[in-house]
């Protein structure tokens, strides 16, 4: 019968695989050298790959971990919502399911904290979540923070890592460029230090406004800061940019930025920066 036939050959193909049981989320791929590496083992090496040196993106929570003391940490609670203003139904889905995978409210977490016992007001962008766009609600909790930095009168720490502002909000994403703008505008006047560091990715209205203000500004090795894509320019203007445009090296080379700190380096940076602006290690 050809049933039977048929039964066969399907016994005959049910061969024990090859397939390694490797566990779900417990492995990653390098983007540079591509190599299959232990989550756990980036961890503990503040998210650079061993192999080759590759910055992986970190989390505000981790970032947050890595450069303020333990315990210190107080985030400031800010009774505001994220406001669709397109009345796009897609929008708000996906902010839902943005905040229970990420378990973040907003593409920024801010607060007070210490560096090495050095009192900062600190914000961190976070590129999971809406791939760290700026609309209405970053823009105020920016913007709250330079405010609660004047009113504290210590220096404020930022770290970017945006796509720009967040189209979803139209006009009013692109209004938060010129209300942060305007708050560190009154930062200066009050002689406080502000320091922003860039990390990747760090473009669009990010970059226009606040991320390229500060009194100091550093940025993490490889990082890609600009306004618009390198495609979009060459588009654009018509001509190849050159190798390595929009990296933090290129910035570096040609006067944009005043440092590339090592991850590792970062808290220890800014604990010297900050003391310098106190007046010495006191």
């Amino acid at each position: 019968m050809i049933v039977d036939k048929i039964k066969k050959r399907e016994t005959k193909n049910n061969r024990p695989t090859n397939k390694v049981d490797i566990p779900v989320g417990k492995w990653v791929k390098c983007d540079n050298c591509k190599e299959i590496l232990y989550k756990e083992n980036i961890k503990e090496n503040e998210s650079i790959c061993p192999l080759c040196g590759h910055y992986f993106r970190m989390s505000s929570r981790r970032r947050i971990e890595q450069i303020i003391d333990k315990g210190t940490f107080e985030e400031f609670k800010l009774n505001i919502d994220t406001v669709n203003p397109l009345k796009l139904e897609e929008y708000e889905k996906k902010l839902d399911s943005l905040r229970e995978k990420t378990g973040l409210t907003e593409a920024v977490k801010c607060g007070t904290g210490k560096i090495f016992s050095k009192d900062v007001v600190i914000c961190v962008m976070d590129s999971a979540f809406f791939m760290g766009s700026m609309g209405s609600v970053v823009g105020e909790r920016i913007t709250y923070s330079i405010e609660k930095a004047i009113e504290l009168k210590i220096p404020l720490v930022i770290f970017t890592a945006s796509g720009g502002a967040r189209m979803q909000e139209g006009i009013i994403s692109l209004m938060q460029m010129a209300k942060t703008t305007q708050a560190l505008s009154k930062l200066d006047e009050a002689k406080i230090l502000y320091i922003s560091v860039l990390t990747d990715p760090t473009y669009g209205g990010v970059t226009a406004s606040f991320a390229m203000l500060g009194d100091i500004i550093l940025a993490e090795p490889g990082a890609m800061i600009g306004f618009a894509g390198k495609r979009v320019i060459e588009q654009t203007i018509g001509e190849s940019l050159p190798e390595g445009f929009q990296t933090s090296e290129f910035l570096l080379e040609h006067g944009l930025i005043d440092k590339i700190v090592e991850r590792k380096e970062l808290k220890t940076t800014l604990y010297k920066l900050i003391s310098l602006n106190y007046g010495g290690d006191k």
